[in-house]
């Protein structure tokens, strides 16, 4: 198999193109050619007026020793590498079995690996099953009425069944652990476009169809999956993991606990903390949501192009470093989607953005965020900024009326230090509903005088950023763990043998592909322990 980097289309060739590139590109007659596969597509619309595709191709070929020596000089074509994942080698599976804690993406990918090398894994859930938490979520939608263990942090699938479901990464992954997951998700019923687009996306609606079929083959595999069954404590035997107590009343036996908790698991970090277990504080993001018109990102990003039906709906990502050091940059930009109630305690707004696969919604929505690090929580604690997060979503809730509105401001009035009274042309997509305010009132000082500078600039970038009635929604606290559980070069705690802290909760990922990803790790590393003991 030969590999051939940069093949340049117009992004709307026909589809026999593809193909005649590919041999002219190689210089051989169409016989030669036994078959190719798409390894990866991108869109390049820098060019706004030639706005082109372009593809990495694996190719079969019959003469492929001639070519490769032929082409020895030339870096676009090169022999094509193994892209299979390899499960690793397993000694005697024994004793009893795992227990992995929460069922979000790092959850499920470190029980599905385990069940698939033998193990009898148990997934443990504090949330409810996928159907019933939609249920659940909706209502809040509706009606304001939370439910603290069913919301869009807690359940099966994670927070990320509520999400665009964006597979891009940025990890380095030799071993192929990202294809893994990709194929995985196939299987379960995703798009077979999402192995090779380079800005892949599942959507909510997808992702719910796509756990369920997931917990239904490790159950196959002889794993099991409970829900309604929250960690309340560890018991410990010489420093080792003896069991798993769930519900503050059952113990289950066990010596390996995964704990995939997500970024919002802020009771069950309090009861590793009060078990002396290594945590420290680490740097976040807090900022809004802010939404624009969708045709306008389209006209931005593809000029004449905009809307044709092969570009589907534009994206954007933009940061602006301020003269202080700070930052502020958009995050999680969702098109055609929609701002969502995302709070998982009573008394606090938390936002977030969702897309359907259509992602045919009038509004586009990106997180706008400043960083924000340990030395601004105003503690020494490991759970410092846990309290912060806290703070700012509960005065995101006051300001929005103590009913789960969340306060909006448009951006001309944001920028001027005015309150906003009126919406214009952009509606707010969040529910339950929205209460107009001054947005300086529910964040952070240094936050609001950051992003008063940053807009304006990212205007530069992205013309209609900064459009007076585009519409801010507060209060985004949950971009990423406010803590990181630590763990040794096994990937254990230091302090207790058999606990595996993992994924986004624990500190060490972020996004769906990267903490399935860590969850694959930490099935490998549990894995490596049973060829140490049949030695």
């Amino acid at each position: 198999m030969i590999r051939i980097i940069d093949i340049t289309l117009p992004f709307d060739h026909k589809e026999e193109a593809l193909a005649k590139s590919i041999l002219e590109r190689l210089g051989i007659p169409e016989h030669q050619l036994l078959n190719f596969t798409i390894v990866r597509k991108s869109i390049d619309a820098r060019r706004k007026n030639h706005i082109v595709a372009v593809y990495t191709i694996d190719v079969i070929l019959t003469n492929e020793p001639e070519l490769l020596s032929r082409f020895s000089q030339d870096n676009r074509i090169s022999a094509g590498p193994c892209m299979n994942y390899q499960l690793p080698t397993v000694g005697k599976v024994h004793g009893p079995s795992p227990v992995v804690v929460g069922s979000g993406p790092c959850g499920l990918f470190a029980t599905l690996i385990l069940a698939q090398l033998g193990f009898k894994p148990m997934l443990i859930e504090r949330g409810k099953e996928v159907s019933s938490r939609v249920k659940d979520v909706r209502n809040f939608w509706r009606t304001g009425q939370l439910d603290p263990e069913s919301n869009v942090q807690f359940g099966e699938g994670g927070a990320g069944t509520f999400s665009d479901g964006k597979l891009t990464t940025r990890i380095k992954d030799k071993y192929n652990h990202s294809r893994k997951v990709l194929e995985e998700f196939v299987r379960a019923g995703a798009p077979e476009e999402i192995l090779y687009q380079a800005k892949p996306h599942i959507g909510t609606d997808n992702l719910v169809k796509i756990v369920k079929k997931l917990r239904n083959t490790i159950i196959s595999l002889g794993g099991q999956v409970r829900f309604v069954t929250k960690l309340t404590g560890i018991k410990i035997k010489d420093s080792k993991v003896a069991g798993a107590i769930v519900n503050n009343s059952e113990t289950i036996e066990t010596d390996t606990i995964v704990l995939a908790l997500g970024h919002s698991a802020r009771d069950t970090f309090e009861m590793l903390y009060q078990l002396d277990i290594p945590i420290e504080a680490k740097p976040f993001s807090i900022g809004v949501r802010i939404e624009h018109p969708q045709s306008l990102i389209d006209k931005a990003q593809y000029g004449r192009f905009a809307f044709h039906r092969l570009l589907g709906p534009a994206e954007y990502k933009l940061v602006h470093h301020c003269e202080n050091g700070r930052s502020a940059y958009t995050f999680c930009m969702c098109p055609g989607g929609e701002v969502i109630a995302s709070s998982s305690e009573s008394g606090g707004i938390v936002t977030n953005g969702m897309s359907r696969y259509s992602r045919n919604k009038s509004n586009a929505n990106s997180a706008l965020l400043v960083g924000v690090t340990p030395q601004d929580f105003g503690s020494t604690s490991p759970l410092a900024g846990i309290e912060f997060q806290r703070r700012w979503e509960r005065k995101a809730f006051e300001t929005g009326g103590n009913n789960y509105f969340a306060p909006v401001q448009l951006v001309g009035d944001f920028i001027s230090g005015r309150p906003s009274n009126s919406l214009g042309e952009v509606c707010p997509s969040y529910t339950p509903g929205v209460t107009l305010c001054d947005l300086a009132e529910c964040l952070p000082g240094f936050v609001v005088e950051i992003l008063r500078l940053a807009i304006p600039q990212m205007d530069k970038k992205l013309k209609g950023f900064a459009r007076n009635d585009a519409v801010m929604t507060a209060v985004e606290s949950r971009s990423s763990s406010p803590i990181r559980i630590v763990r040794n070069e096994t990937l254990q705690s230091p302090a207790i043998k058999g606990l595996y802290p993992a994924g986004e909760g624990a500190g060490y990922a972020g996004g769906i592909i990267s903490t399935a990803v860590d969850g694959i790790k930490i099935a490998e590393a549990i894995s490596s322990k049973t060829l140490k003991a049949t030695v």
